[in-house]
């Protein structure tokens, strides 16, 4: 499952290296790559509807599942909520978790609530990042949805048997989130990659695909 402005073609390393020796499903979320038209602001429970339809519908029994970012958020609510859908969990640069916040984080929200009361919100262009603005009204309050939503709760009940694979560099799920993940399922491991960012499985494409077919291989 990609990652939030991304869609299945991120993982053009992992599809045919998997392919070899798994039934691989690459899809396409609502709202990203080929599945273009969102008639409503999705939450995050929509996206793991349509997950979990997809995996039903397809008569998929106990799949693995690879997950980057956004992908993350979903496979550790639906992990939670349907604890039979997924056999082993892979989750790279997973998002979800509450964010550490800086004092100059804090010093900015402040500043925009501030402005707010007296500015438009939608005139304060400066407080939101280029990939917010390039989304449309729709996915504007989807995104809004999404990302208020924290799912620390979640990893206690996550009994599948979870590879958390990071890149060293991440800037946008820093390896402190990782390290929680880890700390939080009981049964997962983690693994680093040097010198890799968000996007680990692109920038270090041959020891990921590595370690995660040993990892879903092993008994």
């Amino acid at each position: 499952m990609h990652g939030y402005l991304a869609d299945k073609n991120s993982f053009a390393y992992q599809i045919p290296f998997f392919s070899r020796d798994f039934d691989v499903h690459a899809i396409d979320l609502k709202g990203f790559g080929e599945n273009v038209g969102m008639e409503y602001p999705y939450s995050l429970d929509d996206y793991v509807d349509q997950v979990k339809r997809y995996v039903l519908s397809h008569g998929i029994v106990g799949t693995h599942v690879i997950a980057h970012s956004f992908g993350g958020r979903i496979a550790l609510k639906l992990a939670y909520n349907s604890p039979n859908i997924f056999d082993k969990l892979v989750l790279t640069g997973s998002a979800g978790l509450k964010p550490k916040r800086s004092v100059k984080y804090r010093l900015k929200r402040f500043a925009f609530s501030t402005l707010s009361l007296f500015i438009k919100k939608e005139k304060l262009t400066k407080f939101y990042s280029r990939d917010y603005l390039a989304l449309d009204p729709i996915m504007r309050e989807s995104f809004k949805k999404i990302v208020g939503e924290y799912l620390d709760y979640t990893l206690s009940g996550i009994e599948n048997s979870t590879l958390i694979i990071n890149g060293e560099k991440d800037k946008e799920t820093p390896l402190y989130t990782a390290y929680r993940l880890k700390k939080g399922i009981k049964n997962s491991q983690l693994i680093i990659i040097r010198n890799a960012g968000h996007f680990a499985f692109i920038d270090s494409p041959v020891k990921f695909n590595t370690e995660v077919k040993e990892f879903l291989l092993s008994t």
